[in-house]
């Protein structure tokens, strides 16, 4: 059975719900494709800067989950050797980047709010893409169920192990060496820190701790490690274990919230980047595919990064989108070349973003856990406030609107 669509979206995560939202706000239908059976809300967290606050409020959801989640008021980096404090930044003044915006959301509540926006059925869940097709200006998609559905228009937001880029010759994501781990505790009675982000580097170990409310606390943590990634998802509390004995001279109270932690409530996962020049010389968009996200631009957690540009994508992507398809008067061959050159110029746009955010992320990850003399003399004395100017840096780009006009 073959079913045609005018926009396939295959994934559901936060560039392929976001890229759907887009495009709904500009009066344009698209079928999201997601291979779970639910939504997927791995990493419990996510930090929001300003750059993806604008982001969502192009799709007009930003006020709901403001409401729900503390806005932070800087960050605190400590040795986890020393235990002293090696730099701090305010969020709200820091040189010539001031008044940022930035809260730790919760996936679920992130997620949920997207999908709650959409038309129902814009979702198809346990929907597996196995392979893609050409057949003249559509494509062929064959579902794992057996079924197939063509396709105007194609966009990729699967993750990084994206079957989309894949078809498009993009190489697989590369492992960086590193692991991150991830969790996050619920305090029925509150957990009485402040709304700050509480970073601590070390011996080639980083963590964090940030509150998303008064009652929910969610930390991470990146590191090399002598354990395969079976031994660790097969043994949860063994990876607990690691992170308290990595935490060196870190407050208790710190690391009562590892303690805390439910061993349903961690995740892990090894990181995966696609190289810099892959995104500058890579397929990013052909004829009437491309990809956004993870699937684009996969990149280590260091600069908290990874979620928030997935957002701008969305609102990018609609937006050229959008422009492509807003005369529907021309003739077939007319509106495939307009479609074309619209996932074209969103290509051009996010290219030289994703190599920046994907470089400065590599960058900051290796100094901030490396374990050389130099390195870590520069990074607790010299590059602390540094990497703080950096971020807010990157924070600072505007996505722009759903329109033009």
């Amino acid at each position: 059975m073959e079913l045609v669509e005018d926009i396939v979206i295959v994934g559901a995560g936060i560039a392929g719900l976001t890229t759907a939202l887009g495009l709904h706000r500009l009066g344009i239908r698209s079928l999201v494709l997601e291979s779970h059976d639910s939504l997927r809300i791995t990493g419990f967290a996510l930090a929001i800067w300003t750059n993806a606050w604008k982001a969502l409020d192009a799709v007009g959801i930003s006020e709901s989950l403001r409401r729900r989640h503390t806005r932070l008021l800087g960050v605190m980096t400590t040795s986890t050797v020393s235990g002293l404090p090696t730099a701090e930044t305010q969020y709200s003044a820091a040189g010539t980047q001031r008044d940022h915006e930035v809260r730790c959301v919760q996936r679920k509540i992130l997620m949920e709010t997207l999908v709650n926006e959409l038309p129902s059925g814009t979702i198809k869940f346990s929907s597996k893409v196995v392979s893609i097709e050409q057949s003249g200006n559509l494509k062929l998609i064959h579902l794992s169920d057996g079924s197939i559905l063509k396709a105007k228009v194609l966009l990729g937001c699967d993750g990084v192990n994206s079957a989309v880029a894949k078809w498009l010759g993009f190489k697989a994501p590369a492992f960086v060496g590193r692991f991150a781990v991830r969790g996050s505790v619920y305090y029925e009675n509150g957990h009485g820190f402040e709304p700050k982000l509480f970073q601590f580097i070390g011996e080639g170990f980083r963590s964090g701790f940030v509150a998303c409310d008064d009652k929910t606390m969610y930390w991470f943590a990146t590191f090399s490690t002598s354990m395969s990634s079976q031994e660790m998802e097969e043994s949860p509390a063994k990876v607990k274990q690691f992170v308290l004995s990595k935490l060196g001279k870190v407050a208790d109270d710190f690391k009562a919230v590892v303690r805390d932690t439910e061993l349903e409530n961690l995740s892990l996962a090894p990181l995966r980047f696609r190289h810099p020049w892959d995104i500058l010389w890579g397929p990013t968009s052909k004829s009437n595919v491309c990809v956004a996200g993870d699937a684009f631009h996969p990149m280590t957690p260091d600069i908290g990064q990874g979620g928030c540009a997935a957002l701008e994508d969305g609102v990018i992507l609609a937006r050229c989108l959008g422009e492509a398809l807003r005369d529907k008067q021309g003739i077939r061959s007319e509106e495939y070349r307009r479609i074309e050159m619209g996932l074209k110029n969103y290509a051009k746009e996010r290219r030289w973003r994703a190599f920046e955010l994907i470089s400065t992320a590599y960058m900051v990850g290796y100094i901030q856990t490396s374990n050389g003399k130099i390195l870590s003399f520069l990074r607790n004395k010299v590059l602390g406030g540094f990497f703080a100017g950096q971020q807010l840096k990157l924070a600072s780009f505007d996505c722009g609107k759903l329109t033009t006009s």
